[in-house]
């Protein structure tokens, strides 16, 4: 097997992959019940103050709040209540000197009144209740606008829409939103030695179960993209150039799983005008880009980690998604060593501040991967970190 002739360093590769792609135009309107990690495609402007008017944070009394200056439990002041309302209601007295309207939390604040007082805070007895201690102006008031302002800018071009964000596009009126249309993204598996269902018989003759399409199809929807799969391919030159050719005229973005080496059963890369082929990551150094295609390993874990690595950035540029990744700081709970002039993908248990490695090793053992939910990156001008060191953590 011939070597590379060089490996371009990992955020090389990435710089020249990423200017290779330009950002899709295309959008599309879904409802907020389908909008879920798609990428916002416009800027949201609120069209109303949220919320519409001045109400009750709690339930219990509007009512001035100067009229409560003096009271105390030992010397507690009389207000007449004049109305009781509820949430949704509209209450049609006026806040007078001495009186008070009896609401619920979320009601409108009556016209006069400028606080509440919460219910467990005073006496009632007929229509007179007996405040015990005083309130101060705006106390237990939801004031318009409190939580989004008529012409603010809630959500920005780029947002990975995120439950929280579906609540207040919902909050401010919205039933549809303009997102980006996803990538399609083809996937190949190519290897004569894969079979896609299980068949005892076949794996006593030498057969492995492929798993890297099931993994890249759910990789791909986490990041953005459509996955459409062509099967299992056969190391035959024409059967793997047809697939390639096929893929690439039908999606935005091009998978290839094996192949990418310089075996003799490696023919993916061979039919692939490609920007870098082999870079300084460990595992996955046979990563091959060009012509929106990447050819990838075979070993799951090598796989997993080129699509952390590239192909999820790459995905990510295709839709101008921001802050999609989620980073977080932690302290390795032992050392991690790499090599020199290699970057190395360190799968770790993050949990309570804490990095733990993940001992398993090889680019064939899934369950390592199973067993972590974040890595770090060991940059090629170190070798590596000690136990106790901060370190940043990417989590899947």
């Amino acid at each position: 097997m011939r070597e590379f002739k060089r490996l371009t360093p990992y955020r090389e590769a990435l710089k020249l992959l990423l200017d290779d792609l330009t950002e899709i135009e295309e959008t599309e309107k879904v409802p907020l019940d389908s909008a879920l990690g798609r990428v916002l495609a416009e800027d949201i402007v609120s069209p109303i103050d949220s919320p519409p008017f001045n109400r009750s944070a709690v339930d219990g009394y509007a009512l001035r709040a100067e009229d409560t200056f003096s009271a105390r439990e030992y010397s507690p002041v009389e207000l007449k209540v004049v109305e009781e309302i509820t949430a949704g209601k509209e209450s049609k007295a006026k806040v007078e000197p001495g009186t008070a309207v009896k609401l619920t939390t979320g009601a409108k604040l009556p016209e006069g009144a400028n606080a509440v007082l919460m219910q467990e805070m005073a006496e009632r007895e007929g229509d007179v209740i007996r405040v015990l201690r005083p309130v101060a102006p705006g106390q237990n008031v939801a004031f318009k606008g409190e939580d989004v302002k008529r012409g603010e800018v809630v959500l920005q071009k780029g947002q990975v829409l995120r439950p929280q964000d579906l609540a207040l596009l919902k909050s401010i009126g919205f039933k549809t939103v303009k997102v980006k249309r996803r990538p399609r993204v083809g996937i190949i598996i190519t290897g004569s030695e894969l079979v896609e269902e299980f068949d005892e018989e076949a794996l006593k003759a030498g057969k492995i179960i492929e798993s890297n399409s099931v993994m890249l199809k759910g990789l791909v929807k986490r990041y953005f993209g459509e996955p459409v799969f062509y099967g299992v391919v056969p190391d035959d030159e024409n059967a793997v150039r047809r697939a390639i050719e096929r893929a690439k005229a039908e999606n935005d973005l091009v998978l290839v799983t094996g192949g990418s080496a310089f075996g003799e059963g490696d023919l993916a890369h061979r039919f692939v005008n490609l920007l870098f082929h082999g870079t300084t990551i460990k595992p996955g150094r046979p990563i091959g880009y060009g012509e929106r295609v990447f050819v990838m390993s075979g070993y799951p874990v090598a796989v997993f980690a080129q699509f952390q690595l590239y192909v999820k950035h790459a995905l990510a540029k295709l839709v101008g998604a921001r802050n999609y990744e989620v980073r977080v700081r932690a302290v390795l709970t032992e050392r991690v060593s790499s090599q020199l002039g290699r970057a190395e993908f360190v799968k770790v248990w993050y949990e309570d501040g804490k990095a733990k490695p993940v001992k398993k090793k090889g680019s064939g053992i899934i369950s390592s991967l199973v067993e972590s939910n974040g890595f770090i990156l060991i940059p090629e001008d170190s070798e590596g970190y000690l136990e106790g060191e901060e370190v940043e953590v990417v989590l899947y």
